[in-house]
């Protein structure tokens, strides 16, 4: 008669251990942690005025830190520091909770100023 196994014995002996170095790693590629980038600062500046462009970023990635450069346009009257205060502390928010990087740098590049339609008018200006 033939010696069949019922299982029970081979799940019994213990499991080996890789060590971490063999284990492997994930690695998060720069554009994905520019598109998080790019994102929390869409969440951060709110509505766009119709002819502004979404804001980009780029990252440059080292180890477990991303260093961010964020481009935005905003709308004109508005407190220009206060909303990129907004936009670094909401990019690094983000980027630590859903990639788990460090984000020690966020340099907020505001690349064009767009007036508001009701600031013009009460101006008496014209485009």
């Amino acid at each position: 008669m033939t010696d069949m196994s019922g299982g029970a014995g081979e799940l019994l002996e213990p499991l080996t251990v890789v060590p971490p170095g063999e284990r492997g790693a994930t690695r998060i590629a720069d554009r994905v942690v520019a598109k998080v980038a790019a994102r929390a600062a869409r969440e951060a500046v709110g509505p766009l005025h119709p002819d502004a462009a979404r804001p980009y970023a780029t990252v440059v990635v080292h180890h477990d830190t991303a260093h961010v450069r964020v481009h935005l346009e905003l709308d004109y009257p508005c407190d220009i520091g206060a909303r990129c205060g907004q936009v670094r502390h909401q990019v690094v928010q983000r980027v630590r909770a859903l990639v788990g990087m460090a984000v020690p740098e966020v340099a907020v590049q505001v690349e064009r100023l767009h007036l508001a339609a009701e600031y013009g008018a009460r101006q008496g200006r014209t485009r």
